[in-house]
């Protein structure tokens, strides 16, 4: 068995072997990623905030990405400018590999978790005001000092999974979970029990000069749908992502074809 299989996922990476259980994505996940990504105002105002982070950390291009200043013993943090109560929300983060160093944490956090310690440690999780998978180790952690720390996603074969340059963060505050996808699979959720908090985008990083990106994908509500959008999503599924681009040859009036399109 495989994790869920997302349209629009990122296809810049390989899908993961399939070593864990079959695990559903949140409802409306795959529609989220299947509508055409926000524009880079919209990216920029969900981006990392220069205003909210490690003093060790320089934001770039208003919000887009930021680089880790080499600092010796020093763990430091970078919060998002919004944080999300309400929604189904997912975003993008890019961190190359070579950069993430021994402690290289993706996740969540409230306004109140610290961005800086002392020390190198896996500092996003480490508290209960953050929650954070470690991407080199594959640990979950949650007012965790690392030790015993539950590994993620949960395999059958006791095999670690290679976390990629990219990786998307699912945070769905309507069930309160938090999860993470590879390369258009959904990897399960990763915590539980997050509703009635408002949480902001945050990873923590040792590696000096790392650069880490952030690009918003959008946000779906709990709302019902109209039978014509209902439509669209049906057309684009059928279609598939690799024949979205023929829609201009299909036999339909110019307006239908735009809707299509999202445009």
């Amino acid at each position: 068995m495989g994790q869920t299989a997302l349209a629009g996922g990122s296809n810049s990476t390989p899908t993961p072997q399939a070593l864990y259980p079959d695990l559903s994505c949140p409802e409306g996940l795959g529609e989220l990623l299947s509508a055409p990504p926000p524009d880079l105002g919209t990216q920029r105002r969900h981006g990392w905030n220069p205003k909210d982070c490690s003093e060790n950390i320089e934001v770039k291009e208003r919000g887009l990405y930021f680089e880790r200043r080499p600092v010796a013993q020093s763990t430091d943090g970078a919060r998002g400018k919004r944080g999300y109560s309400r929604g189904l929300h997912a975003w993008e983060i890019s961190w190359p590999p070579e950069q993430r160093g021994t402690h290289a944490v993706v996740g969540v956090a409230t306004a109140l978790a610290p961005l800086q310690a002392d020390h190198y440690a896996a500092l996003l999780g480490s508290n209960s005001e953050s929650w954070g998978w470690d991407i080199g180790r594959g640990k979950l952690y949650h007012q965790s000092k690392g030790p015993g720390a539950p590994q993620y996603p949960t395999g059958t074969q006791g095999e670690q999974l290679e976390v990629p340059e990219r990786l998307l963060v699912v945070l769905d505050m309507e069930e309160g979970t938090l999860g993470y996808a590879i390369g258009g699979t959904y990897l399960g959720p990763a915590f539980r029990g997050l509703k009635g908090r408002t949480l902001y985008p945050a990873v923590s990083a040792v590696w000096g000069q790392c650069q880490v990106r952030i690009r918003y994908l959008g946000e779906r509500r709990a709302e019902p749908h109209s039978l014509l959008h209902l439509s669209r999503l049906c057309v684009r599924h059928t279609l598939g992502d690799t024949r979205l681009g023929q829609v201009s040859a299909l036999p339909l009036p110019p307006a239908m074809k735009r809707y299509l399109l999202y445009q």
